[in-house]
């Protein structure tokens, strides 16, 4: 009999396996409670209560009113949601925009979108660790300036921001006016601590098959009193702020999700940072020419970005997959893109490097088991490609420089 191909999933960056509780919770309304909210008799009564109860718990691990929250179909809509429901609220008042040269491009794209409307945008460069400077942004703000959005913590690089000094500096700085402080905090739920009001924000956006919750499920803060112009109309759901029949046993199991996530942060932070540890000590040890990209410190406990130098990302991945290894060269999203990572490549990395660099994000389901297995593997792998690659040829004159 073949022996059983083992499995190592290190990225959940990308997404996480279904939480079984969530699962647990959901599994009645896809069933036999399956009424439309907005009903009046007893079973779309039970849906519309489900929501409010996963809405007040939402509510309570984020730290703030249930009329705050709203649900949406994931993070790409909550970011969509929140840039182009703010900037067109405030269009009177301005027109310029400030984010971030590596943020998600469920972003980037919504601000160059919002260029062809007349907004203008100002992209803040970023140091070699990811990080955005307090002056840059200081320095950016204009009497037109109407919107901020900068992420918690990078995606690929899992640098995080100073999210809370950056919105005090903006409230300093807008006085009477009023500039929206929007995060992306897809990446970030883990390291929230102690609500939205610690990070001073005025909107936030979450991703629940980040924090294992189901697919296809977002949420979107929006602190009381921020100029929000819905995005989606049709009907009367989420309080006017998204129309749409409400994904019920998708909110329930994000509710759930998320509540656990919350409860266990700091369990999950001590567990993921020891493993993201052995992991990077044990590749930047065994392996000669690679390096850690982002911040060593500041930055999610899960996350290790890798550069390998003189092989292609891709090739690590597929060598990788055949050992049963699942990891990632950057963002889910923009797997397939064969340009180098805008991210790495505003941090000013060279493009072979960036094209060298892999993503392990461990989780909650991962052991030290886990790690060492890749440790036993990713050495002979790398030594292989390096020994196929034409770029081994020049790694003795350029030892020692930064390729």
């Amino acid at each position: 009999m073949a022996e059983e191909r083992r499995t190592v999933y290190m990225d959940h960056a990308a997404t996480t396996p279904l939480h079984p509780e969530a699962l647990e919770a959901m599994l009645p309304y896809l069933g036999q409670s399956f009424g439309n909210p907005s009903g009046i008799y007893r079973l779309a009564r039970d849906a519309y209560e489900a929501i409010d109860e996963a809405r007040a718990s939402v509510a309570g691990a984020l730290g703030c009113h249930p009329g705050e929250i709203i649900f949406t179909s994931g993070g790409t809509e909550s970011d969509n949601a929140a840039l182009k429901g703010a900037a067109f609220a405030l269009r009177g008042q301005g027109n310029h925009i400030i984010t971030s040269a590596i943020e998600h491009h469920a972003v980037l794209h919504t601000c160059e979108w919002l260029e062809a409307f007349g907004f203008e945008v100002t992209y803040l460069p970023v140091d070699r660790s990811g990080l955005v400077s307090v002056d840059d942004l200081e320095r950016a703000i204009t009497g037109r300036t109407i919107l901020v959005s900068i992420m918690l913590a990078n995606n690929e690089i899992g640098t995080i921001q100073p999210v809370a000094e950056l919105a005090r500096m903006v409230k300093a700085r807008a006085g009477e006016r009023k500039i929206v402080f929007h995060t992306d905090a897809v990446q970030g739920a883990r390291v929230i601590g102690d609500g939205v009001d610690s990070l001073g924000v005025d909107m936030l956006s979450l991703s629940a098959h980040k924090i294992q919750g189901p697919k296809g499920v977002g949420i979107l803060y929006v602190r009381e009193g921020t100029p929000f112009f819905p995005q989606q109309v049709g009907g009367g759901q989420e309080g006017n702020r998204r129309a749409g029949t409400e994904n019920v046993a998708g909110i329930v199991g994000t509710s759930v999700a998320l509540r656990i996530a919350a409860a266990n942060r700091e369990s999950s932070r001590r567990q993921c940072q020891a493993l993201r540890d052995r992991l990077v000590d044990g590749i930047l040890s065994l392996i000669p020419d690679t390096h850690l990209n982002g911040h060593r410190t500041i930055r999610l406990p899960n996350n290790a970005n890798i550069a390998f130098d003189y092989i292609e990302g891709e090739s690590i991945l597929l060598n990788l997959d055949v050992a049963g290894i699942a990891a990632s060269s950057g963002s889910a999203c923009a797997t397939g893109d064969e340009e180098p990572s805008h991210v790495l490549m505003a941090m000013g990395l060279e493009p072979a490097r960036a094209h060298g660099s892999i993503r392990f994000t461990v989780g909650p389901t991962n052991t030290v088991e886990d790690v060492d297995y890749e440790l036993s593997v990713l050495p002979g792998i790398v030594e292989k490609l390096r020994f196929m690659s034409p770029l081994v040829g020049r790694k003795d004159r350029d030892r020692g420089s930064d390729v």
